[in-house]
């Protein structure tokens, strides 16, 4: 109901401004404090100057998060070293302006058993100085119940950029270039979601995902661009890959851009209930991607692969893996050569699987191999290969006939210029049969060939 006094209130915000309302109380829990940050002027951080602030700087970092209050430093190269977060702190930067730089010491910053931890807006620089034999990164995180890493980059490390164990949250929209070790090393990670970050020019690795022993991991790594990783502690694969999965269970990897790897773009070993999917592969030095070794569990589905010595390899079956999908993937222009001489099936072929495993829909055009791969000796039990287009291979599609092979179903399968044959038997490395499309396939009842065409 509208009274008098109602009414003349209106009348004279309309004519006058804003009526002044009664202020009200701030909660109990929410201290005046917390609408700014914390003041720098009585701890004498500033931003220019070659001197080692880390003590004042660890000094602001305590008093801000006893008060409640976010650390924002203003634009300038501030030399810094052992910095230890407390809990609850969020330190912000000007983005790519606010740069921490390693002024020597056992570590740059590092933190562990928090609730929750927020950076932001920081440039992070290892500045050629070493770190401790017991510090993994420039950031080095233990336990972090809830973690935001955002918008920082880091440069320079002489081990991993990031090292982080225990901890969930997000890693998100960072820049990390020029680590000796690798970009970013997540380890017994608890839902953890690396998004949208780039790293480039790291000497071992791009983002790896590990766990100390086999377990659910729930890590989620999207929509990142990794490029130019190399192998400089050289090895066979273990050193040299864009994304690696180790051990990591129910782990998502998708929509990533990865560029120029020594080894693999993508490599899940011992990954159970693993995700590929949405990936663009480029010019990987071996196997583009891979899912081995000890795994239950994997889809592989619409990647790019375009350049590497393999295409997509689901194998190890010997010990344990088995169980996947591979489907609507592309993969072209694959390489007979390989960053070392291989003791097995070697290089230059498409898709590789071999227990339980269905192919279906797939593409693989210039494969200097083989464009499928079905089963390894006696490593073959329960595939099907259906739907699969192959073009410009020297064989279309190798199926092991070793004794003890399990069975296969290879059907309306297209094959063409596959000077070859479309189907052929081997035995290990050993070509066995001719073109199994045209006659002899009956004398292996573990395969059943229907509609595969040769155009």
């Amino acid at each position: 109901m509208l009274t008098r006094r109602l009414f003349a209130a209106s009348l004279t915000t309309a004519l006058f401004g804003t009526v002044a309302l009664p202020r009200m109380p701030l909660a109990a829990d929410q201290p005046e404090g917390l609408r700014g940050s914390i003041d720098l002027a009585p701890y004498d951080l500033i931003p220019g100057v070659a001197v080692n602030q880390g003590d004042a700087l660890n000094r602001v970092l305590r008093d801000a998060a006893s008060a409640g209050m976010p650390v924002v430093l203003p634009a300038g190269d501030y030399v810094v070293s052992d910095i230890d977060l407390p809990d609850g702190i969020d330190l912000q930067g000007s983005a790519g302006a606010t740069r921490l730089l390693h002024g020597g010491g056992n570590m740059l910053m590092s933190a562990r058993g928090l609730k929750r931890l927020r950076l932001s807006g920081l440039v992070i620089d290892g500045a050629a100085q070493p770190l401790g034999s017991d510090i993994g990164g420039l950031l080095h995180l233990q336990d972090i119940t809830d973690l935001t890493i955002d918008d920082c980059a880091f440069v320079g490390s002489p081990v991993h950029g990031i090292q982080v164990e225990g901890c969930g949250g997000r890693i998100a929209r960072n820049r990390i270039t020029a680590a000796a070790k690798a970009g970013l090393y997540a380890i017994d990670s608890r839902a953890l979601s690396i998004t949208g970050n780039t790293v480039s020019d790291c000497g071992n690795g791009g983002i790896l995902v590990h766990r100390w022993e086999a377990g659910a991991d729930g890590t989620m790594i999207s929509g990142n661009r990794i490029s130019r990783i190399g192998a400089t502690a050289g090895g066979t694969g273990e050193n040299g890959n864009g994304i690696n999965v180790f051990r990591a269970a129910n782990v998502m990897v998708s929509g990533n851009h990865v560029s120029d790897c020594a080894f693999s773009a993508i490599r899940a070993n011992a990954a159970t209930n693993v995700q590929i999917t949405d990936n663009q592969c480029l010019r990987s030095g071996e196997t583009a991607i891979y899912s081995e070794f000890g795994f239950e569990g994997a889809i592989v589905s619409d990647n790019l692969i375009d350049g590497a010595a393999n295409g997509i390899l689901i194998v190890n079956f010997n010990d344990g893996g088995r169980l996947a999908v591979v489907s609507g993937n592309l993969v072209r222009n694959l390489k007979i050569d390989g960053p070392y001489i291989h003791d097995g099936a070697g290089f230059g072929f498409g898709i590789a699987v071999e227990a339980d495993t269905v192919v279906s829909g797939n593409v693989v055009e210039n494969a200097p191999k083989y464009g499928l791969m079905l089963g390894w000796g006696p490593y073959l039990r329960n595939i099907v290969a259906t739907g699969n287009l192959v073009r410009g291979a020297a064989i279309g599609c190798a199926v092991t006939v070793a004794e003890g092979a399990g069975t296969a179903l290879i059907s309306d399968n297209l094959f063409q210029d596959v000077p070859g044959g479309g189907i052929v038997g081997f035995r290990w490395n050993e070509k066995a049969t001719g073109d199994l499309m045209t006659a002899g396939a009956e004398t292996f009842p573990h395969l059943t060939l229907n509609g595969n065409r040769s155009a």
